[in-house]
């Protein structure tokens, strides 16, 4: 597994990681056997960035990451941890996030200890409560890495100006947001203001939530998962129509020699070096797929190809529902 460095903390990582929300049942159930087999087979294969969130599951992702940490200590030498926090448990319906430094401070103290570490490499921000000043939050996450309990600290779903703002207080190691061929909004100020601030740049969904895989979710399925039961691109017509226009993108990942998933990670890699694909999965087989398609290194030709079979705006629908859109920032 090829390296790449992670931004401004001299830290390398492999070129795709693992997005731990699939550790819980956001996308359906998952047992310990199945996070323990994919954390096993990352090993084998040299994934070693893990990403997840006190959100996941209420806690289940980062505690099952955490019985594997007991169960391999040898692992915690491995593995690149990042976690998140500031979505609030929703009790108080008016306010769903919470960036205050003592509510941030126990929500890392929360997550250390469901993970088994004393140290957090990348501890994100998931969402701005827009109360706080970024300047503010910028602060508080800094004296995080001052005492020891991160290493570094980045942004989940902010926009180029918000960066840039956190920036000029503190060194930004990270911003996470959705990108995929589906999902190419970043590529309007966030992927280069990352470049520019040697932020490295996490793309979470990089296979579109299954619309870019040789088996994308019908819409029996789709209702079957709360998130994407009102999601706009899994609802019809939208659906049927994004799957009908992915026929060719697989054909292509056919003739390529990769799956579409794999060929959906390796253009996500082509498209800077500052970029790393986060995708989940509960399925060894899948992994393994999208591990083969982060070592595929596009030619020119096959970037085109990609494009041209799926140009920018092909998809139907928005990436997120109203009340989906609570939190990220709209920049674009």
């Amino acid at each position: 597994m090829k390296n790449r460095h992670f931004s401004n903390n001299g830290v390398e990582v492999s070129r795709i990681g693992i997005g731990a929300m699939s550790f819980s049942n956001f996308y359906g159930a998952v047992s310990r056997d199945e996070v323990f087999a994919i954390l096993d087979t990352a090993r084998d294969l040299g994934v070693n960035h893990i990403d997840t969130a006190d959100i996941y599951g209420k806690g289940a992702s980062e505690t099952h990451i955490g019985a594997y940490l007991s169960k391999n200590p040898e692992a915690r030498e491995f593995f690149h941890i990042a976690s998140k926090g500031g979505i609030t448990d929703r009790s108080d319906p008016s306010r769903l996030f919470n960036n205050e430094a003592g509510y941030l401070e126990d929500q890392l103290n929360a997550s250390l200890a469901r993970l088994c570490v004393e140290k957090i490499d990348i501890y994100y921000v998931h969402r701005r409560d827009i109360s706080v000043p970024i300047e503010e939050v910028t602060e508080t996450l800094a004296a995080f890495v001052k005492s020891g309990k991160i290493a570094g600290f980045g942004f989940s779903e902010i926009s180029p100006t918000s960066l840039r703002a956190a920036h000029e207080v503190h060194p930004v190691a990270a911003l996470q947001s959705e990108y995929s061929l589906s999902t190419r909004t970043p590529e309007l100020g966030v992927i280069q203001t990352c470049s520019a601030l040697n932020t490295t740049f996490v793309a979470f969904s990089p296979v579109g939530r299954s619309l870019l895989t040789d088996k994308p979710h019908h819409r029996d399925r789709a209702v079957a998962i709360p998130f994407l039961a009102n999601n706009p691109r899994f609802m019809e017509p939208n659906l049927s129509q994004n799957i009908k226009f992915t026929s060719n993108f697989r054909a292509l990942a056919s003739d390529i020699g990769l799956t579409s998933a794999g060929l959906a990670i390796s253009w996500c890699l082509a498209k800077g070096n500052h970029i790393l694909p986060i995708p989940g999965t509960r399925n060894i087989d899948h992994f393994k797929e999208m591990v083969a398609g982060s070592e595929h290194i596009l030619t020119s030709t096959e970037l085109k190809e990609v494009e041209n079979v799926l140009p920018i705006g092909w998809v139907d629908g928005d990436r997120y529902s109203e009340a989906q859109w609570k939190g990220p920032e709209r920049y674009a």
